[in-house]
């Protein structure tokens, strides 16, 4: 699509691999796609091959790479806690 930055692919993982990946992304309140952007952008900081970005004024916090993230992230006021569901409370 003209104009559009990201760049969609296809990622085959196991079912174990899977697993751990949507619990991770479920303890952070991050759908799958927004958790693996997170862990990728955040290894290309590390490893130096991506510059952190200044971030603009009134921005929220999210990694450098992962813009329009921000739409599939949950947040706690927003998430339902299956396991503890006092928590669930409104």
């Amino acid at each position: 699509m003209p104009g559009d930055k990201n760049k969609t692919f296809v990622l085959r993982v196991d079912a174990r691999t899977m697993e751990a990946l949507d619990a991770w992304a479920e303890d952070e309140f991050r759908s799958i796609n927004g958790q693996l952007q997170w862990i990728i952008a955040d290894a290309l900081r590390r490893s130096g091959r991506l510059k952190k970005s200044r971030p603009r004024a009134g921005a929220a916090s999210v990694p450098s790479g992962c813009a329009g993230v921000s739409d599939s992230v949950k947040t706690p006021a927003d998430a339902e806690d299956s396991t503890h569901p006092e928590l669930n409370q409104k």
